[in-house]
């Protein structure tokens, strides 16, 4: 059984047998196991909501709850896979579930974790957590955390979880996350289930909150996150919530909260209950991998009035982004995202480019009216590899509050018309802000192409980040070179000359046949 396995279990919360049906559960989420002497179990305190005695009312309070703030009667079980004598023994659903009786020290609510929220979703947008469009009270019980007090679990000589700071991540960095998809429901099949993503996004004092897109489902809440490290994956944050949603659009990504901003919050209640926390290691080495280009360097925040979207740094004072992004009368500003030694930069630009609205290449060119000091632009790849590993870089999804963020994938096709690239489509999550952004190749670090689009279902009005449509750099590389040695903008007019072929790709449908609904 893999560390990450050993380290994550299901809790699961029923009322007393004379409640009625609806009350009584189970109710259920993911943990993590912290500690096995003594024996203590993390996971997120939305589960107990039922069961609180004030209603939603409870998590309105500053301060930990303690036990009588949850109806009488509850059983509260912890369940964890048999034991196998091999580590990499497969799981057979024959085997009976461990369950462990046990019983709640403290709800606690991580104020870093409820700060870094305010700041990245804020409330003007609508932004939802969990299984689909509607808040009702999870909002407010997102940054609240239970503690379990599981003696079963005690071992002797028992230690707690291999963990570390979240404030090492790194946006790009690999997370693999494991927890219980529907908790209780068939734990036989899915207890415990892996998925592998990037850190996202990072926001608040330490990076208390994480953005991942490892994917994960309902149930999962509670689970844990780990970083690879050279001596074994480590404990790194918990997981707060499965999907994110603004308004009815599913954005893909998985809601974090840091471990160490638990701890902290945590504390004091641990202290009442005689429980000491050891430190969390000073720094952790991550595994290494890529090449060692940073395409966070490369991309810029573009607004164009009420328009936002992401650019590609190609030299100093050259950018590419996408037409729609800039094509508002409105003066255009370029913000250079902060990166250590540097704060967000504000410069001005000006459009020297704009494809056709008939183009099916949605590019343009703009020159800064100064260069940006110390750029290391991209290298061009100059072929494709469908399966290969990729990532894009954009400013999707959290916009301008919390800088770029990364999702992680792999280029699913490359459609050519004659012989010739035309087309990229990828598995990242993409979002709205990402247009523009460089789609780049993990294994090589080499820019593969801009974000153009994702895909929405028109006939029923939905979005799928997860397949999204880039412009190749092979069709912008010549132009560019022109552009470059002449100063003559009519360099990128070649982009408008594409043939039919490459118009009913962009079109999304084959032709002759209806219009896409895509």
């Amino acid at each position: 059984m893999a560390e990450e396995e050993q380290a994550c279990c299901v809790v699961s919360v029923s009322g007393p047998p004379d409640a009625p049906e609806a009350a009584a559960g189970p109710w259920s989420c993911s943990g993590v196991i912290l500690s096995r002497g003594p024996g203590l179990v993390l996971c997120q305190g939305a589960v107990f909501a039922p069961f609180l005695r004030d209603g939603p009312a409870a998590w309105a309070r500053p301060h930990a709850l303690l036990p009588d703030v949850l109806q009488p009667g509850l059983r509260l079980l912890v369940l964890q896979p048999p034991a196998l004598d091999a580590p990499t023994a497969p799981r057979d659903p024959s085997d009976r579930l461990q369950q462990y009786e046990a019983r709640l020290l403290a709800l606690v609510p991580c104020e870093a974790f409820q700060r870094a929220l305010a700041r990245a979703f804020g409330t003007a947008e609508p932004w939802h957590f969990g299984g689909g469009e509607e808040a009702g009270d999870e909002r407010a019980a997102l940054h609240w955390f239970a503690w379990l007090r599981v003696p079963g679990l005690d071992t002797p000589g028992g230690s707690w979880t291999a963990r570390a700071s979240a404030s090492c991540l790194r946006k790009g960095e690999g997370l693999l996350a494991c927890g219980s998809p529907f908790g209780v429901l068939c734990p036989d099949l899915f207890l415990n289930t892996l998925s592998r993503g990037v850190v996202s996004n990072l926001s608040g004092e330490e990076n208390a909150l994480v953005l991942t897109d490892a994917r994960c489902l309902p149930g999962t809440e509670g689970g844990g996150a780990f970083l690879p490290s050279p001596d074994g994956p480590r404990l790194v944050a918990v997981i707060a919530a499965s999907f994110c949603w603004k308004g009815a659009e599913w954005v893909g990504l998985t809601l974090l909260c840091s471990l160490a901003a638990i701890l902290h919050s945590s504390a004091g209640a641990l202290g009442e209950a005689g429980i000491a926390v050891p430190p969390l290691p000073a720094q952790v080495a991550a595994v290494q991998a890529g090449s060692g280009q940073d395409p966070l360097g490369w991309v810029v925040l573009v607004e164009c009035g009420t328009t936002w979207g992401s650019g590609v740094l190609l030299a100093p004072r050259l950018l590419l982004t996408c037409r729609h992004v800039v094509e508002a009368n409105s003066p255009l500003r370029v913000t250079l995202a902060a990166s250590p030694g540097r704060a967000a930069t504000a410069l001005k630009g000006r459009v020297v480019f704009t494809t056709e609205e008939t183009s099916p290449f949605d590019v343009a060119v703009v020159e800064l009216e100064e260069s940006v000091p110390g750029l290391l632009p991209p290298r061009p790849a100059d072929t494709f590899l469908p399966g290969e590993e990729v990532s894009v870089v954009g400013f999707g999804a959290l916009g301008r509050a919390c800088g770029p963020s990364v999702t992680s994938g792999i280029l699913s096709a490359v459609v050519a018309v004659a012989g010739r690239p035309v087309m990229l489509q990828t598995t990242c999550a993409v979002h709205g802000g990402s247009s523009g952004g460089p789609l780049v190749s993990s294994r090589s670090g080499r820019l593969l192409g801009i974000v153009a689009s994702n895909t929405r279902d028109t006939s029923v009005g939905a979005t799928y980040p997860h397949l999204n449509f880039c412009i190749p750099v092979t069709v912008l590389q010549p132009p560019v070179a022109r552009y470059r040695r002449t100063g003559d903008p009519t360099a990128f007019a070649t982009l408008n000359w594409a043939g039919e072929g490459v118009r009913a790709a962009w079109r999304l449908q084959r032709q002759p046949g209806p219009p896409s609904k895509l």
